[in-house]
């Protein structure tokens, strides 16, 4: 690693002599002082033994004296400086250590020069041990250059005393000169060899921490090994991992510390093959060799390493922690595999697993099934409580199919509220429905959801291959058109795919090119129906009523052909033809009839509906009061602020507003609060067999009556098509009646040619007396009249009476009070109203459940005697 860093600038003389304080070299400069305080008690011993010899040759003079407690002084004051005083800054150490110095060697040369009094080996005793101290000192001074060179310097100045100039002063001038010249040179020297230190030691330091950083912060790492492949060296955080497997990595083998993950790309060749053949290698995924779950990955790469001589000494490498990349990718899989919310197989992976499964090896045939499932009633779930909990719910469905389904299947989820199950090697069709009814009956059981309990339902359509299909497309569009069957037929039901379903997909296809086609070319018209006052039995208006004659098939129920507009779209295109045509033919009649269109929820969730009422307006001419819109409660499911912007800009174009099959829908009250309806129109389920004794509707509809007088608003009944419903609809107080009564709906021509005859009163047409429907039958009871006793064969029944035949009456009847057994071991009774030509009505006292007849066992017929 090489690491480029800032150059030092230039340091004065004075700082590299050390006499300067500077932050740059004072750990330099202790160091030095450390050196000589280090080795001078050796120099100190030396020179004590120097001067106790000069002493005992030379006497104890007093010169000798003096030079020998000036020697002593100064050695003991450098012994001070470098012990003592290490508090003290060093460059005060160092001016302090000249000064010592420079005694310690101004004694030495007076000593050599005043022993005179020696002679023979006395003499040259004393020169030794003088000069051998002196040398010793001067090498123990030598790492603080510049006090050698005091140390010198005062050796020169007193030798130049004591030999009063001459030739000796000149030679220790010139000694001194070049020792201060060599001196500098190795001030130059230190400092160079020092800034060279400094820079080699940071680079170090720095790609130290920089190495230090990477193996503790981030996700790379090293790694050593010897010639024989056991480690020498690995990362602390790796090793401590591996530790937890096994034995601490270092001193093993590599091979034995690391397994290779053989399902990555790339890693034909295994460790050992490299570390034998002394190869590179590089990014394998490996994992501690104790870690057979597998719980933490790296990619290690590595290298031969050879020593200076380029002779083999091992392995050096590196690492990269693969975990996490492991994870994301494992995670990025099951995302593009399984549902993000309930961990089941999403969309991709179950056609993936079908195709699979339609795909058997040649000449095998291998059977499957195909559930696709649609959650009922899960929409007013997410309307309700939201949509979290509409997750919630998603994911305990998921857990009750994954636990019905087991190891039979796999369970996906495509979207939305919609499940598949594919079944391999399943074509048993009663196995089948018993599945599939016991995953209904499960999904059908209460769940707790935001603290709520929750019920909702389950619709199946089954498809088997290869009878349904052989590829993936078929199968799952024939399950899909057992789906819709099952849909069709009440939900909450199973249906296996029939051939006749796809006739049925086909002509629906071909129902609704048709009706695209009557669109365009006239195909449609419209037809009108009357509306009446109670209160004089006159028309006030009309409601617009959509036809289709088709061509071929003929008349073509609004039931039939609404829902599919609505389903492909058409719905808008129809509506605005409906709405723009009754504008226009309204605008011919009387000015106090009003004209009545529906408005679909997908009509009125769009922007441009006040835009296109009243483009329609103006395009006819017709006053805006005599447009009344009809909105059905399915508007309601979602309450937002548009449905109030909506209903707010209807109002202000002054269109009234009704509210359509009220009771049948939302089934909440509280849209009445705010809705500006005009009127409320009820539903004819309520208003057929109003009228009838013992039916409840006729509450029902004098509730709803009394709750829109209370609001200010109109009430039409719907469907009535027997007089008694009129009768008691205007005593309920309907401030207006619609249906058959008054009339069937009448191409426009006719009901204009009608309201312009103006009449008077509308008269009622039809049945005056309300009956319970009848069932026709063909069985056999046992009857009573007045003691006599036979049986008779019943031909129809009503919750409310029965016709039978098989009887002769004489006379007239009277009224006799009757005892027939319609269910075994069970007399009701009845009264005999009239009687002709071998038949005869009753009447029950009490209205029966005629289910209870249809259903009960059939006695013998016998004749009656």
């Amino acid at each position: 690693m090489s690491v480029e860093l800032p150059v030092l600038p230039p340091v004065p003389l004075a700082v590299m002599l050390g006499v300067v304080e500077d932050g740059r070299t004072t750990r330099r400069d202790a160091a030095r002082l450390a050196l000589v305080g280090a080795a001078w008690p050796a120099a100190l011993a030396a020179l004590m033994i120097a001067a106790i010899v000069q002493m005992i040759v030379e006497g104890s003079s007093i010169a000798s004296a003096l030079w020998t407690a000036w020697l002593m002084a100064g050695t003991g004051a450098t012994f001070g400086v470098v012990h003592m005083a290490r508090n003290t800054p060093p460059h005060r150490r160092i001016r302090a250590l000249i000064a010592a110095a420079a005694a310690v060697g101004s004694a030495i040369p007076p000593l050599l020069w005043n022993h005179g009094a020696a002679t023979g080996g006395s003499q040259l005793a004393c020169v030794v041990a003088l000069i051998g101290a002196g040398w010793l000192a001067g090498i123990v001074l030598a790492p603080v250059r510049i006090a050698t060179l005091a140390y010198a310097g005062g050796a020169a100045v007193a030798l130049t005393i004591c030999s009063g100039g001459g030739w000796p002063a000149l030679s220790a001038l010139l000694l001194l000169l070049a020792l201060g010249s060599l001196t500098l040179r190795l001030v130059f020297a230190d400092h160079a060899a020092a800034v060279a230190n400094d820079l080699a030691h940071g680079e170090g330091r720095f790609a130290a921490k920089m190495v230090a950083e990477f193996e503790g912060q981030g996700t790379g790492w090293f790694w050593e090994a010897d010639r024989q492949g056991r480690v020498t060296y690995i990362s602390g955080k790796v090793a401590a991992e591996i530790a937890a497997f096994g034995p601490h990595p270092v001193g093993r083998a590599l091979t034995d510390i690391f397994r290779m993950d053989a399902a990555t790309p790339g890693t034909e060749r295994t460790l050992a093959f490299h570390l034998s053949s002394r190869t590179s290698f590089s990014d394998y995924s490996v994992c501690a060799a104790g870690d057979r779950r597998g719980a933490h990955w790296w990619s290690i790469s590595g290298r031969p390493a050879l020593d200076e001589l380029g002779r083999f000494s091992g392995f050096i490498g590196s690492g990269v922690d693969l975990t996490e990349k492991r994870r994301s990718e494992a995670e990025i899989t099951r995302l593009a595999l399984f549902d993000g919310l309930t961990g089941l197989a999403n969309r991709q992976r179950m056609r993936f697993s079908l195709d699979k499964t339609l795909a058997p090896p040649p000449g095998q045939r291998r059977p499957a099934a195909l559930f696709l499932m649609d959650l009922d009633r899960f929409k007013s779930v997410n309307d309700t409580l939201g949509h979290q909990a509409g997750d919630e719910l998603l994911k305990q469905v998921a857990q009750r199919l994954l636990r019905e389904i087991g190891d039979k299947g796999l369970v996906g989820r495509l979207g939305g509220d919609e499940f598949k199950v594919l079944l391999p090697g399943v074509d048993s069709r009663p196995m089948l429905a018993d599945l599939a009814r016991a995953v209904i009956l499960a999904l059908s059981q209460p769940y707790s959801v935001a603290g709520t309990s929750v019920t909702i339902g389950c619709s199946i359509g089954v498809a088997l291959a290869p009878d349904h299909g052989e590829d993936a497309e078929t199968l799952v569009r024939n399950a899909d058109l057992a789906l819709y069957a099952a849909k069709a037929d009440g939900r909450g039901v199973h249906r296996f795919y029939s051939p006749d379903m796809l006739a049925g997909a086909r002509s629906r296809q071909q129902l609704e090119d048709d009706l695209r086609q009557a669109l365009v070319t006239g195909g449609l018209h419209i037809a009108y129906q009357p509306v009446v006052n109670t209160s004089d039995e006159r028309i006030v208006g009309c409601e617009a009523l959509v036809r289709w004659t088709h061509p071929e098939r003929g008349p073509i129920s609004p039931a039939e052909f609404i829902p599919v507009a609505e389903e492909c779209g058409l719905i808008e295109q129809l509506g605005e033809w409906v709405l723009r045509t009754a504008c226009l033919d309204a605008a011919a009649w009387p000015g106090e009839i009003r004209v009545a269109v529906n408005v679909s929820p997908i009509q009125f969730a769009s922007a441009q509906l006040p835009a296109l009422v009243t483009s329609a307006l103006a395009r006819s001419g017709l006053a805006p009061s005599r447009l009344e819109l009809e909105i059905t409660e399915g508007v309601f499911l979602d309450e937002t602020s548009s449905s109030d912007r909506m209903f707010r800009a209807l109002k202000g174009i002054g269109v009234r507003l009704a509210l359509d099959d009220f009771g049948t829908g939302y089934s909440s009250l509280g849209y009445l609060r705010t809705a500006p309806f005009d009127k409320i129109k009820i539903d004819q389920s309520f208003v057929r067999g109003a009228a009838q004794p013992g039916n409840r509707n006729a509450a029902i509809i004098r509730a709803i009556v009394s709750l829109a007088d209370t609001l200010g608003m109109e009430t039409t009944a719907e469907g009535c098509e027997v007089q008694d419903e009129v009768w008691l609809m205007r005593d309920l107080g309907c401030s207006h009646i619609q249906g058959y009564v008054y009339g069937r709906p009448m191409p426009s021509a006719d009901i204009t040619a009608r309201l312009a005859d103006d009449a008077g009163p509308t008269a009622a047409s039809g049945y005056r007396i309300s009956r319970a429907p009848r069932t026709r039958m063909l069985r056999a009871a046992h009857i009573a009249i007045d003691g006599v006793e036979g049986d008779v064969r019943l031909r129809d029944i009503s919750a409310t009476g029965a016709m039978i035949e098989g009887i002769a009456i004489d006379g007239a009847p009277q009224d006799f009070d009757v005892l027939i057994e319609l269910v075994k071991d069970r007399m009701i009774a009845a009264k005999l109203r009239w009687a002709s030509d071998g038949r005869a009505g009753i009447e029950f006292v009490e209205p029966i459940d005629v289910d209870l007849v249809t259903n009960a066992p059939q006695r013998a017929l016998r004749r009656a005697g």
